[in-house]
């Protein structure tokens, strides 16, 4: 008998994590559809107590998804209480709350006094702790996953402690995550051997693995954990997620089918949605799907040696171990052009797995127009990218009014820009470099700032002389590094698009912070 893998998607919780990549409300329950299309059986929608939008978002997706939704939280009170509130309308609440149990975590992240003095003390506070956690969230919800974090460099023995405790607690899925992507497949497969081995209640439960790829390993790694008793994967679509990413979500899942013969396992993804809920979360996330990626790159099914294509003409089969089909690449792309109306444009967005409101719907169509009118066909990658554009579904704070760029090998550059904000209108010109750091400096003598450009990259959304472009920037502020993303069939425009969405994501984080502030104060009376 075929034993189910059950796929745990943290794309909105982890993913989410990934350096530059910032999710609204609207993004969160737009990819949340998604994943239910793509048939995840549990999706990790966020960290509810960590601030109002993640709050709202694990409730959104909560009211309307029929999948299992997870809210993760800290062994606190605190946090499991708010958890719940968001997950409260969900059909399958999951809350999920986790410790630190490697001796680096103990004692680097309980190095106060009050966890205890010595690292046993500390390790008996932090068992107490999730015992307790588990216990108390067990109170809202049958559904309560326990995370041991950095369990890929705990010790076994007090591991196995830990989990058998929480079990007793009433704890119906332990994970086990390689938190620092740190083991090697032989090394984390062998752990959850032990586990299996020594923990006597260890039956009563599923085990799960979370992996990251700092060194590579994370899909190897998952599938190790599989062979010796996983039967929950936690990953994420493309592999995003803290530093070098997760466990990405589509190698792990064709691995399994492709290699069926020499396995046991399957899960329930539909696979033919792979390849819209990657390109889905690429233009929500402003992270580039590499061109080489496995599975859903764009050179995954492409072949340029004479010898390969000779082979594939002939027989596929030669060079490609699954089709393009199986995960849902599109054999001929869709053309629409100035002619199409909004019923063909809002039918091919349903089919690319997007469903506007009506709002978003009349946005999406005057873009789609003015896009249409610059490049005569636009492609289903320029509808993607449209969709992943903050203008379509988000307000924002500052907007570009006017813009003018003087360039060339005889003229100083020059930028005149004319920026509106709900209160005010802002107006400069200023010179620079080039037109992108003229264009730079205009809006900073107009905003009186000055944030620092760390990364600056273009890249062609789709082929052609009038391919759409895109623009991915970073900026520091102070302390804090903001993402801007930017598209237009005009390079210059897209450099401004990016560079005010980054400059309004400032604006809307000291906004958020205020409401953290309150929403603070409210938790703290409701606890």
């Amino acid at each position: 008998m075929r034993e189910k893998i059950i796929i745990f998607d943290t794309t909105l919780r982890d993913g989410e994590q990934s350096p530059g990549a910032s999710l609204s409300v609207h993004d969160k329950v737009e990819i949340a559809r998604q994943l239910s299309r793509l048939n995840v059986d549990v999706i990790e929608a966020g960290f509810p107590v960590s601030s109002p939008t993640q709050f709202e978002a694990v409730k959104r997706i909560s009211d309307e998804s029929d999948k299992i939704i997870a809210g993760l939280c800290r062994a606190k009170e605190i946090d499991i209480k708010t958890a719940y509130d968001a997950l409260r309308n969900a059909k399958h609440p999951r809350i999920h709350t986790f410790s630190s149990t490697s001796d680096i975590h103990v004692l680097g992240k309980f190095s106060d006094s009050k966890y205890g003095i010595s690292l046993k003390e500390k390790k008996s506070t932090v068992l107490k702790m999730s015992v307790d956690a588990v216990a108390f969230a067990k109170t809202f919800t049958s559904d309560i996953e326990f995370s041991a974090e950095d369990a890929g460099r705990t010790d076994i023995g007090y591991l196995c402690e830990i989990i058998e405790a929480v079990i007793e607690a009433g704890a119906t899925t332990i994970n086990i995550p390689d938190t620092t992507g740190y083991t090697f497949p032989h090394e984390l497969g062998n752990k959850f051997y032990e586990i299996k081995n020594r923990v006597k209640n260890i039956n009563k439960i599923i085990l799960s693995a979370h992996c990251h790829n700092d060194l590579g390993l994370a899909v190897a790694n998952s599938i190790s954990a599989i062979n010796n008793g996983a039967r929950q994967i936690e990953c994420t679509i493309n592999g995003i997620g803290e530093r070098a990413g997760n466990a990405s979500l589509e190698e792990l899942v064709m691995a399994l089918k492709v290699r069926k013969e020499i396995n046991n396992y399957y899960t329930d993804i539909n696979t033919t949605e792979i390849y819209n809920t990657s390109r889905m979360v690429s233009s929500y996330t402003g992270i580039i799907v590499q061109p080489n990626k496995a599975i859903v790159g764009d050179n995954a099914f492409a072949h340029e040696s004479g010898i390969h294509q000779d082979g594939v003409l002939k027989d596929k089969s030669t060079y490609e171990i699954m089709t393009p089909e199986s995960i849902g690449v599109p054999k001929s792309k869709i053309i629409l052009g100035r002619h199409s109306g909004r019923h063909g444009l809002k039918s091919r967005l349903k089919e690319l797995g997007y469903h506007p409101s009506e709002e978003e719907m009349q946005n999406v169509y005057e873009s789609f127009l003015d896009l249409a009118d610059k490049k005569k066909e636009v492609f289903d990658d320029d509808l993607r990218m449209l969709m992943g554009d903050e203008e379509i579904t988000h307000s924002a704070y500052y907007k570009i009014d006017y813009l003018n760029v003087i360039s060339g090998n005889a003229a100083i550059p020059t930028a005149t820009v004319r920026i509106k904000s709900p209160e005010n209108v802002f107006e400069e010109s200023s010179t620079g470099d080039g037109p992108v750091d003229a264009l730079f400096n205009a809006i900073d003598r107009a905003l009186n700032i000055k944030p620092t450009v760390e990364s600056y990259s273009v890249r062609s959304v789709t082929s052609g002389r009038q391919a759409l472009g895109e623009v991915n920037l970073r900026l520091k502020f102070g302390n804090k590094y903001l993402g801007g993303r930017g598209l237009s069939t005009d390079i210059i425009e897209a450099s401004c698009k990016a560079y005010l969405q980054a400059i309004n994501h400032d604006v809307f984080l000291k906004m958020e912070n205020q409401f953290d502030y309150e929403y603070e104060n409210q938790i703290r009376f409701r606890g």
